[in-house]
């Protein structure tokens, strides 16, 4: 199991077809809709999984954050599932989508065009099955890095945990600063109060929206977390 909150960037080892993935994924996961967003079912590592309490190491594909639901993200979902104007007739991108729950979240909340984007191509298998879990059409899923492009223009922006380290939140403070300026868009950022995230706390340029109380079933899952919130770069 992932030792910490944080979040870290998967090992590169190599990248099997995706059958086998599909397979893997399916082996060692569950279906889950104990979270704060029931209407979503994804594909999670639960205790009663396989890997479960075990180190990252054994994992043949690279650590397994595509797996966990992570707080940030279940508020993010639950934020826009609640508040669809948000992404309605809008183009979406969610940024390290992992588990793909905020993308699924936005399309069913009637965005016109969501972009999943993470870098491990395990983590975009992991999304294409969590689409059939809820009978949705395949995500459009990019694995490159986006982090720091400017080409392409968003409507809303979705970032759930993705502050989990200092150099990181560093570069995406400052991409989001930038595309922000040039672009427009409404950014939200998903986050429990990760301390790289909340040193930016009380800077003009965050603003909480919401705060929710994770459900306690999840406990284990959330490293003993009560809540999340939401918040809009601004």
């Amino acid at each position: 199991m992932l030792p910490s909150i944080g979040r870290c960037l998967s090992r590169r080892l190599r990248t099997p077809p995706a059958p086998e993935l599909r397979a893997f994924i399916v082996r060692n996961t569950e279906p889950v809709s104990e979270h704060l967003s029931p209407e979503i079912s994804l594909r999670l590592l639960t205790p009663r999984c396989p890997f479960w309490g075990r180190a990252a190491q054994p994992w043949p594909f690279g650590d397994p954050y595509w797996a966990i639901y992570w707080p940030g993200g279940q508020a993010l979902s639950r934020y826009i599932l609640d508040n669809p104007a948000v992404t309605t007739a809008k183009r979406v991108l969610d940024l390290g989508s992992g588990c793909g729950a905020s993308a699924i979240a936005a399309v069913m909340s009637g965005a016109t065009d969501v972009l999943a984007n993470d870098i491990d191509p395990l983590a975009a298998v992991a999304i294409g099955i969590n689409c059939e879990l809820n009978k949705i059409p395949p995500l459009r899923v990019a694995t490159e890095n986006l982090i720091g492009k400017m080409e392409e223009k968003w409507d809303v922006i979705l970032l759930g945990d993705m502050f989990y380290d200092e150099e990181i939140a560093t570069d995406l403070h400052n991409w989001l600063t930038k595309y922000k300026r040039f672009h427009g868009p409404e950014i939200l950022i998903g986050d429990p109060g990760r301390a790289e995230f909340t040193k930016y706390l009380g800077q003009d340029w965050l603003k909480k929206v919401t705060e929710y109380e994770l459900p306690a079933s999840t406990k284990e899952e959330n490293y003993g977390l009560t809540s999340s919130s939401v918040w809009r770069f601004l």
